[in-house]
């Protein structure tokens, strides 16, 4: 084995163990913090692939923005987190169930289709796919309409978790 796919196997079995966390961990905050630990798994998976742009838009994106939101929004809503209810679903076994079929078939079409054996074709050198990228994210008939929805909703959600932490008096 390489030093390379070495740094990926750990690389994924630290993101795998940071993404099961998040959705077993009880307290809001310690799941936001293992999801950045996992959204960074996947940066680290980025530069492995020597797609450094998509590394930095993951961190600064992902963990910079819309994890830290997260988070903020948890510790302004901190009031709503003081339920002591039951916290799981008396069906929680048939979401399993489910999910393992679903596994399974997803598991079954993979390994059936072709293309996962065949390597991608190389890029040419000349390409230069970061000022496409750039242009298509500012061009009105690519992706400027969800871009810009985008920020909007992240917007709106961090307004909403300030009217929900908002003291009544």
């Amino acid at each position: 084995m390489t030093p390379l796919q070495i740094i990926f196997i750990i690389t994924s079995a630290l993101m795998l163990v940071s993404a099961f966390m998040v959705v077993t961990t009880r307290n809001l905050v310690r799941a936001a913090l293992w999801l950045i630990g996992a959204l960074f798994m996947v940066g680290v998976v980025f530069v492995l692939l020597d797609a450094g742009f998509l590394a930095v838009v993951q961190v600064v994106v992902y963990i910079g923005a819309i994890a830290i939101l997260f988070i903020f929004a948890v510790m302004l809503t901190r009031k709503v987190m003081q339920d002591t209810g039951p916290q799981s679903n008396s069906n929680w076994w048939l979401a399993g169930l489910v999910s393992l079929v679903l596994f399974g078939l997803l598991a079954w079409l993979f390994l059936g289709w072709g293309g996962s054996v065949q390597t991608a074709p190389a890029i040419a050198a000349d390409l230069d796919t970061v000022t496409a990228l750039g242009q298509a994210l500012v061009d009105p008939n690519a992706y400027v309409i969800p871009f810009e929805v985008a920020s909007v909703m992240l917007l709106a959600a961090l307004i909403g978790a300030i009217v929900v932490a908002w003291e009544r008096k």
